[in-house]
């Protein structure tokens, strides 16, 4: 999941981001509503965490925009003003959920994750290619009913390539929609990462590279 957090307290916005790291997210921040509309350009997001209350354009003007420009990232809108009224306007905007400050990490995560469940396209609730089976929200994978132990990184490849649904997907989208701003698109992590999760999916193999293309689930 592609992450866009905006807030403009600098020590707030790097504790959200590194706690959702930790929940396998990719995240990036902005710290004002100007820098915030950059990045919605350059990059496409699944969920944008967006303060209300920001400098250089106003998170209810940054929402606006995402609504009218960006279908297919949800907005989770976050401000002190925690009155009913202020959650009306904010979802009155478009916002797809409305968290008043201060919230606990843990409630953030779940309204996230919700959030994530209702795609414009609607994606079932598990995702399963032949003997695999992957459930987004419980964190879960299995080959044959056993358990896979993946890593964060290695889930969120194995979502991704699971929701294509045999489309063959690039490096350059797993980089995009798995890693962050941060990552250098010039490693080989993206590789290093399928040959780990090829190895924990175990035999007959499932993930198929296409040379000078990308990756593709093929059920065996």
């Amino acid at each position: 999941m592609r992450v866009l957090v905006v807030e403009d307290f600098e020590i707030l916005a790097r504790t959200i981001a590194t706690g959702l790291r930790r929940e396998g997210m990719a995240v990036d921040l902005a710290y004002d509503g100007a820098d915030a509309l950059e990045h919605l350009v350059a990059t496409r997001y699944d969920i944008v965490v967006l303060d209300r209350d920001l400098p250089r354009v106003h998170g209810d003007d940054v929402c606006r925009q995402i609504v009218a420009g960006h279908p297919h990232s949800r907005v989770l809108m976050l401000t002190a003003a925690g009155a009913v009224t202020d959650r009306v306007e904010g979802l009155g905007l478009g916002a797809d959920d409305y968290l008043p400050k201060p919230f606990d990490f843990a409630e953030l995560v779940a309204r996230i994750r919700a959030i994530a469940r209702r795609p414009t396209s609607a994606l079932p609730p598990t995702l399963s290619s032949g003997q695999i089976t992957l459930d987004p929200s419980l964190r879960t994978a299995t080959r044959a009913g056993h358990r896979l132990e993946l890593s964060p990184k290695e889930f969120a490849v194995l979502e991704c390539l699971l929701a294509a649904d045999g489309r063959l997907v690039t490096a350059e989208e797993l980089l995009e929609r798995v890693w962050d701003e941060a990552a250098d698109p010039f490693t080989t992590t993206v590789k290093t990462t399928i040959r780990r999760l090829r190895a924990k999916l175990g035999d007959p193999p499932v993930i198929h590279t296409v040379r000078e293309g990308g990756y593709r689930i093929e059920a065996p």
